[in-house]
């Protein structure tokens, strides 16, 4: 089989051959045809994610050492099942839930291997979808997206489902009559927006430092749409919202997104952060209490929340995101986009015309 990995942080990815995975119990492995490119990709591969005040997360120090095979959108068909497979057969085509926990622990017997200490996720903690093959741990991991064009499909395990996952812990703090704020119009706020029509939000703020982004954001259902770079950026969120911005979901995750979204929400709302750009930011103590503002963090969703996105996928009630496809050899010049935000909506790999081993 080929991979496309990182071999040095912050280079170019190589091409390399592996060997073929033989499964085991209820393993399957799953011929990649279809690999969405996330930005989360860009820290990976760099190598560390900004922690403000010139602190980093280094991957090499928390175990994440080069050759990584990257790849957490994966989409494909199932090639070969362990011994153990009772429901997938060779030849089913599925979309594969990447966020996998250690399979031990409170929170992944709850159903949620998102908050797992021990993440085994696909593209991070294990070889992703950067590849021809991969070895997926459970067929319960397998999940049926027929009928969904496979481009858009495979976005949704990444960056669908996040978007998913953060609407659904807004939920709690919203009532009718609010609006709602997107902060960053890339691939996940554009999902966001389009879920967030689907699910009946009438009100729904696009923030953005680029007008073509925005522009898209109203493609998508955005109602209103606000340069956040610009002076006056809080008063036009402010009237945007009209007094009522019951919600927020920051997927940038810098500073002044936070200094935006918090400062705007009214009493009791709830500022959701999914992005990851980095940095820091500080608020008084005593405000928090007193507005009863809250400050959720959302990190991707649960197997529960894909197969439920999917569902309502399924319906026609979501717009599908711009999408763009690529070949893998294009993988750094693609990160390298993202890094400095020159891309937009969102890219998949087209891995069905890359052949299993590289020409002789």
């Amino acid at each position: 089989m080929q991979s496309f990995d990182v071999t040095e942080f912050g280079k170019p990815l190589q091409a390399r051959l592996r060997e073929m995975p033989v499964p085991k119990g209820k393993e399957v492995v799953v011929r990649i045809t279809h690999s969405g490119v996330c930005h989360s990709d860009v820290h990976l591969w760099q190598g560390y994610f900004d922690l403000g005040g010139g602190n980093k997360m280094e991957m090499a120090k928390i175990g994440m050492v080069p050759p990584l095979t990257l790849g957490h959108e994966p989409y494909g068909e199932v090639v070969a099942v362990g011994p153990d497979v009772t429901d997938a057969r060779v030849g089913d085509v599925r979309l594969v839930y990447p966020w996998i926990g250690c399979d031990n622990c409170w929170s992944c017997e709850a159903g949620d291997s998102t908050l797992c200490n021990k993440p085994r996720n696909l593209g991070i903690g294990l070889p992703g979808a950067y590849a021809t093959h991969m070895l997926v741990p459970d067929e319960r991991y397998l999940v049926d997206a027929s009928g969904i064009d496979p481009n858009f499909a495979a976005t949704l395990a990444c960056a669908g489902v996040t978007a998913f996952s953060a609407i659904r812990k807004l939920r709690a703090h919203f009532i009718d009559g609010d609006a709602v704020a997107v902060i960053g119009c890339g691939g996940l706020g554009l999902s966001a927006i389009a879920q967030l029509k689907a699910q009946g939000f009438t009100k729904i703020v696009a923030c953005d430092v680029d007008d073509a982004k925005l522009e898209l954001a109203r493609q998508q259902g955005a109602t209103h749409t606000v340069r956040s770079d610009a002076a006056d950026a809080r008063k036009a969120l402010a009237e945007a919202g009209a007094g009522r911005l019951g919600a927020a979901i920051d997927f940038v995750g810098v500073p002044a997104t936070f200094q935006l979204a918090y400062g705007v929400l009214r009493k009791g709302g709830v500022y959701v952060i999914c992005g990851l750009l980095g940095g820091e930011a500080s608020f008084a103590l005593p405000v928090l209490p007193q507005r009863s503002v809250s400050i959720v963090g959302s990190y991707v969703g649960t197997l529960d929340d894909l197969k439920q996105l999917v569902a309502l996928v399924k319906t026609g009630k979501v717009q599908a995101t711009p999408v763009s496809t690529a070949g893998p050899e294009q993988l750094t010049d693609l990160l390298d986009a993202m890094e400095h935000k020159r891309s937009q909506g969102r890219t998949v790999l087209d891995m069905a015309s890359v052949p299993d081993q590289a020409p002789a």
